[in-house]
């Protein structure tokens, strides 16, 4: 059963000038998602700046999250990485905080067969007993995990979903045809949420609903009540801006736009550097454009 349906924000992780986790503001933005009707949270990931966090920070960041959000809509953990060993312990560590859920994405820089695919996310779900939602990003990992690859692990009772960072709606389509009709498909990409949810997928697991919750929540609320014209409106309208928050690697135009609007979004981590001038440009046009500025 998927874990939700719907906009799933993967929100950022905000810094404090020397570097550690600003706790309180990402309290504030937790708030401010679910005042906006955000479906889920996902924490930890790749727009969280995970991957430069420690093992104890990304727990805690976790924790943190669970213990705010209360139950109130799901909270779902990145706790990917490229050693199994490791991924194992991040997740068991995330359950234990009290996720609701896992993110687990392909292994980077250790590439490995299908095979090696499928024993990799099968040790991490035996080692857990929440709800895990693989993560197919083949842009930043070099590593796609196949349809068929997806249709076995789906067997495995705690696999529950894809997101599909693949930005290839066939890929999605033939996912579809191999997995149950209840294995969720996430949209990894904001500029195909709707033509992704039109193939039956679940949702979005949402960059731009950092700064759009409502929008977002609202374009899947639509289409799934069956008012496709107004989900594909919201989509369109967005569109220039949607690709501006990735005209850089993410999440640095996203913590740069949260800036523009007043937002404390804190720094990046290197090897992360803040947005060039052209990125805060490009952002402050878009922006304009959709009534955010």
């Amino acid at each position: 059963m998927a874990i939700f349906r719907g906009s799933g924000v993967a929100i950022i992780t905000p810094f404090k000038a020397d570097g550690s986790v600003n706790f309180e503001h990402l309290g504030e933005l937790l708030d401010f998602q679910l005042a906006n009707n955000t479906d889920a949270i996902i924490i930890a990931g790749t727009t969280g700046e995970a991957s430069t966090m420690t093992d104890e920070e990304q727990v805690s960041v976790v924790k943190y999250a669970v213990d705010r959000i209360n139950g109130r809509i799901p909270v779902i953990a990145g706790a990917g990485s490229n050693d199994t060993r490791h991924g194992i312990h991040l997740s068991q560590m995330c359950e234990e905080a009290g996720a609701d859920g896992l993110l687990l994405v392909t292994p980077y820089y250790n590439k490995t067969s299908q095979k090696g695919l499928y024993e990799h996310f099968k040790a991490q779900a035996d080692a857990v007993s929440i709800p895990i939602i693989l993560y197919n990003v083949p842009g930043r990992t070099n590593l796609t995990i196949q349809p068929n690859t997806v249709a076995e692990l789906a067997k495995i009772s705690n696999i529950v979903g894809l997101k599909d960072a693949t930005g290839d709606l066939g890929y999605t389509c033939k996912v579809k045809t191999v997995v149950p009709d209840d294995f969720a498909i996430y949209s990894g990409n904001d500029d195909v949420v709707v033509p992704l949810l039109s193939l039956g997928g679940s949702g979005v697991i949402s960059v731009w609903a950092n700064i759009c919750p409502q929008e977002v929540h609202d374009m899947c609320a639509a289409f799934f009540n069956g008012d496709v014209k107004k989900a594909a409106e919201i989509q369109v309208r967005y569109k220039d801006f949607i690709d501006a928050l990735f005209a850089e690697p993410n999440p640095i135009p996203l913590k740069a736009a949260m800036q523009i609007l007043g937002t404390d979004s804190g720094m990046l981590r290197l090897p992360l550097y803040e947005a060039s001038d052209a990125t805060k440009a490009l952002l402050r046009t878009t922006m304009q454009q959709v009534g955010l500025l």
